[in-house]
């Protein structure tokens, strides 16, 4: 399998050896096919080793990892990997996670939003049908759909889901964002890449999705991650947005 595809799905990886292998196979035997580029923080319970085997398998040219040195978080884990993407010329670029609370055949609907509907971007959104989350605890759906609401109210956006980390991006949108001038890590980074792409005159689609919490290995997410997003939308509503050249 040496043919590229034009999208490239983006899944960053701390510990994820349950999981990185089946979700990689799920994604490369969709009927449209996707690459896949692994981010690895150094995981100590050996993904990237297991990425490294199917890279030197049948999915040699279909599937490709950055190993850093350490968890950096996810969002300079994402920025790697779109000027990763960007670098080696891909039209469309998907973020998602690798626990399949991001089902691998919602990405299909994502592209076609972008490639066929012409959106900029596209995002799977929870939230735009109703609340469309699986097993999740009812406080943390409580807080997810409320931190969006929050949002909205402080930014002045109409998007659902501001903090869904399953998005498709056109090469364009990436292109113009000064991707360097993006300084938030964990839920405020979803929100800050939205916000400026808004702000840059792209228009977003919410796609409906399920979201399923993970049955496998462990959750990564922290009160300083919740802490980041309340305070992060207060600095970006007073910050000032610029093209990249």
């Amino acid at each position: 399998m040496n043919s590229k595809s034009d999208t490239i799905v983006i899944i960053p990886t701390y510990n994820e050896k349950e999981n990185i292998e089946a979700i990689i196979r799920a994604v490369t035997s969709l009927e449209k096919p996707f690459d896949v580029l692994v981010i690895d923080d150094g995981s100590p319970d050996g993904t990237a080793n297991i990425v490294k085997s199917l890279m030197e398998g049948e999915l040699n040219g279909r599937v490709h990892l950055v190993e850093r040195s350490g968890k950096l978080g996810l969002g300079t884990a994402y920025i790697c990997g779109f000027k990763w993407a960007l670098g080696h010329g891909y039209d469309y670029v998907i973020e998602m996670d690798a626990d399949f609370s991001h089902s691998p055949n919602d990405l299909p609907r994502l592209y076609s939003a972008c490639h066929d509907e012409g959106y900029d971007v596209s995002v799977g959104s929870r939230y735009i049908t109703g609340v469309n989350v699986v097993n999740w605890p009812i406080g943390r759906v409580l807080m997810s759909y409320y931190a969006s609401a929050y949002v909205r109210t402080v930014l002045g956006i109409k998007l659902r889901d501001t903090t869904a980390g399953f998005v498709c991006w056109s090469r364009k949108v990436l292109e113009t964002i000064c991707l360097d001038d993006i300084r938030f890590k964990g839920y405020a980074f979803q929100i800050e890449m939205k916000y400026t792409a808004l702000r840059l005159g792209f228009k977003i689609k919410e796609v409906p999705v399920v979201f399923v919490n993970r049955e496998l290995g462990t959750s990564k997410m922290s009160g300083g991650i919740f802490s980041e997003a309340f305070f992060g939308v207060l600095k970006l509503r007073f910050k000032k947005y610029k093209r990249n050249k």
